[in-house]
């Protein structure tokens, strides 16, 4: 059976059937940005929330409490607000004994949404009122004197500058449309009074309790070639609207990047209001058959509180945690707590960075698909070293073409793959294998480089690299395929006069057998006798 219709099946006066299957899990999603949320999925999250209010509350029962107001700001199925409802319609059968009276209380005074376009703010409003038309004849609720009842929808037009909105940067080339197609425009981020906003939309000194959803994840910036994140913009708004409790699922890459997302990273991670912080590394555990790079989180802020956060990893059938953490400890988030007693064991040596004879993204100036250069070597001219179509190459180019950095041309070079994905398997290569690259040589920028003064110091260099704990330690920044220069920092750089092993390593660094198989489990073998480019 499905939402408020399960809860008001039987009951006299209303003429609902059950429905098997609940039709939000049969529904396919928009496209990987506009997200449906599997109805046991939300309930997973309404569960935390009900446990923090427990907490809080002295034992109290969030569902049996008829002044808490819930928002979802960016509806689209309006699971939440059902399952909300649904749970408020069984947790206040004592206080309001008269079914109707109890549902048109919720309806109309505790269960708020804004719908993302106009399809899934009717999708959301047959989910929640059993009809399209809240003030329909087959509406559940019989006191709304309005179409939309509390699920508002209306047309936003972007704001446009220099061809990028100012709230969401969408692209105007791609998102200035007509009046037949959505704009995408989401009225809870295209304001920059957002109180003002809902004060608009659901009446003056509207003050939220709980704000919960699953926001759009992107959008398309430059005519569709880039996709700039706005998820980030839900969260920053609702936080504005200073309600006790806000839940929302997001993609878990502003724990470590994300276009544009510096600013969001260090606000999240700093705010001790984070209370639980669900970390998804497979968005498959969440959303079957959707591909979302890093995977998704979800997150409990509480307004009260003021301490670390319990965080918990689960992949697969393994759950770690909640264990907890102190999401500010460093720039960035470690994902998965058991990796914090080995970085922590090799920060306590302070040895410099690996990523100090490490070069920056595009070091000779050279993108990816830099053609100018020629395939038969003539006097003089130096080898090329670049990636096309998966496939390594090498090329051929005169010195003085190169006119960037040019004092790292006559260096011994471990060249590495900007990008390696791999997939989200474990145990998992991380990187992809290296290739030393002779003194002189340059490359474009489907590689990095470390650079160092010797065929020898190169070698060593790349026994190092093809270490599980390297490439460990670097899987704690690299959360996408792209590995940046960023993404080396917590490497620290070795003397480059013998073979290292993960055996060495361990024992220089203390790593424990428990650790070391933590290690393995997550970081494959890497083969470097094998030419593969995998």
């Amino acid at each position: 059976m499905s939402g408020t219709a399960e809860a008001l099946t039987g009951q006299a006066g209303f003429a609902l059937r059950g429905r098997n299957p609940d039709v939000l899990t049969c529904i396919a999603n928009l496209s990987n940005d506009e997200v449906f949320t599997p109805p046991e999925f939300a309930n997973r999250m309404l569960d935390t929330l009900a446990e923090a209010w427990a907490a809080d509350h002295h034992g109290a029962n969030l569902w049996a409490d008829s002044s808490v107001k819930f928002l979802d700001p960016c509806t689209k199925s309006g699971v939440f607000l059902r399952e909300i409802t649904r749970r408020l319609v069984e947790g206040l059968a004592d206080e309001m004994p008269d079914l109707q009276a109890r549902v048109d209380h919720i309806l109309t005074r505790q269960v708020f949404g804004i719908g993302i376009t106009r399809l899934t703010a009717m999708l959301a409003r047959r989910s929640v009122y059993c009809s399209k038309h809240a003030n329909g004849p087959h509406s559940v609720a019989k006191s709304f004197t309005s179409d939309s009842g509390n699920i508002w929808f209306e047309r936003i037009e972007h704001t446009w500058a220099n061809g990028k909105c100012v709230f969401c940067g969408a692209g105007q080339a791609t998102y200035d449309r007509g009046e037949g197609l959505e704009t995408h425009a989401y009225a809870f981020i295209h304001t920059d009074n957002i109180k003002a906003r809902m004060a608009e939309l659901f009446g003056d000194g509207m003050q939220f309790d709980v704000i919960i959803g699953n926001p759009p994840y992107q959008l398309g910036s430059d005519g569709g070639t880039r996709d700039v994140p706005i998820y980030q913009h839900f969260v920053e708004q609702a936080k504005k609207l200073e309600p006790r409790y806000l839940a929302m699922i997001i993609p878990s890459r502003w724990m470590a990047s994300g276009l544009g997302l510096s600013e969001f990273r260090q606000t999240m991670l700093g705010d001790r209001r984070m209370r639980e912080l669900v970390d998804y590394p497979a968005a498959n555990d969440v959303f079957p058959g959707v591909e979302i790079k890093a995977g998704v989180c979800y997150f409990l802020w509480d307004a009260m509180h003021d301490d670390d956060c319990n965080v918990t990893t689960i992949r697969g059938g393994e759950v770690v945690g909640p264990m907890a953490r102190n999401l500010g400890e460093y720039d960035v988030f470690v994902r998965d707590g058991r990796a914090m007693s080995i970085l922590r064991k090799v920060q306590k040596h302070k040895e410099p960075s690996i990523n100090t004879i490490l070069a920056r993204d595009k070091e000779f100036g050279w993108t990816s698909n830099f053609d100018g250069f020629h395939e038969k070597q003539r006097a003089g001219d130096l080898q090329l070293y670049y990636i096309r179509t998966m496939k390594r190459g090498v090329g051929y180019i005169g010195r003085k073409e190169v006119t960037k950095s040019a004092h790292l041309i006559d260096t011994w070079k471990v060249l590495v793959p900007q990008a390696f994905n791999g997939g989200d398997a474990l145990p998992h290569q991380i990187l992809g294998k290296p290739l030393i690259a002779p003194s002189p040589s340059v490359c474009t920028q489907s590689f990095l480089f470390f650079y160092v003064g010797s065929e020898k110091a190169a070698r060593s260099l790349q026994s190092y690299y093809a270490t599980r704990l390297f490439r460990f330690l670097v899987s704690l920044r690299k959360i996408t395929q792209h590995a940046t220069h960023s993404t080396y920092t917590w490497v620290p750089i070795q003397k480059w006069n013998r073979t290292w092993t993960d055996e060495v390593l361990y024992e220089k660094y203390g790593i424990t057998k428990q650790e070391q198989a933590y290690i393995e489990s997550q970081v494959k073998a890497m083969n470097l006798d094998n030419d593969a480019d995998e």
